[in-house]
């Protein structure tokens, strides 16, 4: 089968219609037979007719560019009128310097913007045929169709939409946002019917002129139901002029619509490229509410016969020649022809009833490259004020590094305005940073963009959407909270827990609707975390408050002495673990009317005050208070007698209004070093004692006996540096206090042990300074002499 030619549509209308013809659309039976499953395919004549193996024929008929076929001769010609040339108004001068150099941050909107301008034009002659039909009577057709010549680096954008006339492009391209389709939009607010159709996005105007971004010349043929002419307009970037022409050649003629021809400049050639071309279409102009066709290179298979080389004959055949063998090979056949590139339908714009679970996965896969389904989704309609259509999603899994709480600019949401793609990148216009992990896509149709149309303007529609779209969002996890499946909400909460306790510090308008989903461990619920409901409904009878305690583990907030009396009595004590727990909390301030209180800080009431026993404690040991505080000096602000404890001697509260010790260390570790503020803001301490330990009762009769005496002080101070660690709070030395406790175990150990150890060190004295008795030997005289002889 004949390959067939890859020369572009344009490379052929600039090369002009006396050496080829316009492009048509030829039909070949690859079976040979004629059957109704024919398929078609579009290729350049080149004056003869192209044959596509023995078993093709072809059948011209109405083009899908062209919509009809034109024969030139040279004698039908005739000289073109001479073209106009017309001066931009200045501003226009100006403005497309700027496009070029400062509006636009990316240079791949260029296409966005034209065709958003191709699908007014379609919009607004459908809207006009209904009462004209005579406007289609040309072609019936509503598509865009965008062909590339990559080796001359020409982009054609070509639709069949309503057309300009002479008058209409000097208004439309020689002014100033000046555009067919403002006009038309404000007759259409004028008129009695202003409830129709009026879906229209761009404008030719500022949208128009992005083409400069990356074109050095460009080219417009444009054809009006209105006007029996077709006009060219032609500029070249950085010009200060454009010039209007007649056009007067056949073969570049068009039965309606408008016809964009990009010569592109030398660096961004790489724009005419069928891939690039089809990959900017669907990022950006996927769900436009028209067909987008891009010429494309395509092949399909097909069997050919070959040849094979002949064989050794046997040696009883020597003499017999060999047959040549004939087998068939696969090829592909390379042509062109135009594809669909763009889904006409968006979900989010059908009926969610008519959509499944798996439609809305498959989309979310699809469109934000995930593997693993979402949690939830959630599509919804908004109406009244700002409408705007929306699908969003809980991802299964948070972005590696925790990310997106650091940096509110993420790529979650797609903007869409009127289907066409705007941007997805996002400072908390939409959603606010503790929300960013929230991924969909919003289609506004008013909403306010700057010229750009890239960034959002600040108005008063722009909260109003993002309010409702934290709402929804809200209904979303809530809904993920109230599953059956109870892991459903665990999975969630080990991923974004921390999102919305930072909800609780940055967004104080939506503290009713986050507090429902926070999740903590507590000392009745060590193992998995509760919520603030299931808290509530375990409360006491008389409890009055919600009671917590802030430590870096739940084995510290388990053992710390603060929680005695109230595990005794039996209420139930929150353990903020997490860094971020307490801030979250203190922010929330109260849940269904319940206060949440630091059961660290000082005066801490849990309603069984006796007032008697009070008094009595007070006298007693009033004294002591005072003695204990003389020797700790400024180190706390008070002694006081406590109520809360049952086996500690004593504990270390914090100030009711100053920091607590959990976040004492925390400012610590951040001050990088600085402690210059630091000792300025941390709160108060004070020192509450157990009149009920032991060492508190011996320290009571040091002070009405011996209040001087030197190890009744160091008990103090070691009371005191102990109280440090059990309270959370750091010593200041912790090489003195080991020291203190060095010393103190000394006494210890000397007091239980001391008596006989010391007897047995003396023993062993004794033994090494008496010297050891040598016994001698006696010599009789007899025996001397005997030797000596």
């Amino acid at each position: 089968m004949h390959s067939l030619s890859r020369r572009s549509v344009t490379a052929v209308l600039r090369s002009g219609a006396a050496r080829h013809r316009p492009i048509y659309s030829l039909q070949h039976h690859l079976s040979g037979e004629s059957d109704p499953t024919k398929r078609w395919c579009s290729v350049l004549t080149t004056g003869g007719n192209i044959a596509i193996g023995a078993t093709t024929s072809f059948n011209l008929r109405k083009g899908p560019l062209m919509g009809c076929r034109y024969e030139t001769t040279a004698a039908a010609s005739s000289p073109p009128p001479p073209a106009e040339k017309y001066e931009y108004q200045a501003e226009v001068s100006r403005l497309m310097d700027l496009i070029v150099n400062s509006l636009y941050s990316n240079k791949d909107v260029f296409l966005r913007e034209l065709i958003s301008n191709a699908s007014d034009a379609l919009d607004k002659l459908r809207f006009l045929a209904v009462t004209q039909p005579d406007l289609l009577k040309d072609s019936v057709d509503l598509d865009i169709r965008i062909q590339t010549d990559k080796d001359n680096g020409i982009i054609t954008l070509t639709d069949s939409g309503i057309g300009m006339t002479r008058q209409e492009l000097v208004d439309c391209l020689g002014t100033i946002a000046q555009s067919g389709t403002a006009k038309f939009l404000k007759a259409l607010k004028d008129s009695k019917d202003s409830g129709a159709d009026s879906n229209l996005i761009g404008q030719f105007g500022v949208g128009f002129y992005s083409a400069f971004l990356v074109a050095e010349r460009v080219e417009v043929s444009t054809k009006s139901p209105k006007s029996d002419k077709q006009y060219v307009w032609e500029s070249e970037a950085n010009s200060s002029s454009y010039t209007i022409r007649e056009e007067t050649d056949p073969a570049k003629l068009i039965p309606r619509g408008t016809r964009l021809t990009l010569y592109l400049k030398h660096d961004d050639k790489g724009f005419a490229h069928p891939e690039r071309v089809e990959k900017l279409v669907k990022n950006y102009s996927q769900f436009v509410s028209f067909p987008i066709y891009t010429w494309q290179e395509k092949g399909y298979t097909k069997e050919v016969e070959v040849d094979e080389e002949p064989t050794d004959a046997n040696k009883d055949e020597q003499n017999e020649t060999t047959e040549k063998k004939k087998k068939t090979k696969t090829v592909v056949e390379r042509y062109w022809d135009w594809e669909l590139t763009n889904e006409t339908q968006p979900i989010w714009l059908r009926n969610p009833k008519e959509v499944t679970k798996e439609d809305y996965n498959e989309f979310y896969k699809k469109t934000f490259n995930d593997y693993l389904e979402p949690l939830a989704s959630s599509h919804f309609t908004t109406e009244g004020e700002v409408e705007f259509r929306s699908i969003l999603y809980v991802p299964s899994m948070t972005a590696s590094g925790n990310d997106d709480m650091i940096n509110p600019k993420t790529k979650n949401i797609r903007l869409f305005v009127k289907r066409v793609f705007i941007s997805d990148d996002f400072d908390g216009e939409l959603f606010p940073r503790y929300l960013s992990f929230i991924k969909g896509v919003v289609d506004s149709n008013d909403l306010p963009l700057n010229v750009s149309r890239e960034i959002l303007q600040e108005s008063r529609i722009v909260r109003i959407m993002k309010k409702r779209l934290v709402r929804k969002a809200f209904d979303m996890i809530l809904g993920i909270s109230l599953s059956d499946d109870r892991e459903d909400y665990m999975n969630f909460w080990r991923n974004y827990g921390k999102h919305m306790k930072l909800g609780c510090i940055e967004d104080r308008e939506n503290h009713k609707r986050i507090a429902p989903l926070l999740r903590f461990f507590s000392s009745q619920s060590e193992e998995d975390v509760i919520s603030l409901d299931e808290y509530v409904d375990n409360m006491k009878a008389d409890q009055k408050d919600i009671y917590f305690i802030a430590a870096d583990s739940v084995t510290s907030a388990r053992n710390t002495p603060f929680l005695e009396k109230l595990v005794e009595k039996d209420i139930e004590v929150l353990f903020l673990v997490d860094p971020i727990d307490e801030v979250a909390i203190q922010n929330l301030k109260s849940y269904k009317d319940k206060n949440f209180v630091d059961i660290s800080k000082e005066d801490l009431d849990l309603g069984d005050k006796d007032e008697d026993r009070d008094k009595v404690m007070k006298q007693e040991f009033g004294g002591t208070c005072d003695w204990i505080k003389k020797q700790l000096g400024e180190r706390v602000a008070s002694v006081q007698v406590s109520n809360r404890l049952r086996t500690s001697p004593c504990v270390l509260a914090a100030g009711k209004f100053g920091w607590s010790a959990n976040m004492e260390r925390l400012m610590k570790a951040q001050n990088v070093g600085d402690t210059s503020s630091f000792d300025f803001m941390k709160g108060r301490r004070v020192l509450e004692i157990n009149p009920e330990h032991p060492i508190i009762k011996s320290l009571n009769e040091a002070c009405k006996s011996s209040p001087n005496d030197a190890d009744a002080l160091k008990a103090i101070d070691l009371l005191y540096e102990t109280a440090l660690f059990s309270s959370g709070f750091t010593p200041e030395s912790p090489a003195e206090l080991g020291g203190k406790i060095y010393e103190m175990m000394n006494m210890a150990l000397l007091g239980k042990w001391g008596s006989s150890t010391a007897a047995h060190s003396q023993q062993q004295v004794d033994a090494t300074s008496v010297p050891e008795t040598v016994e001698a030997e006696v010599v009789e005289p007899a025996e001397v002499n005997a030797a000596q002889k």
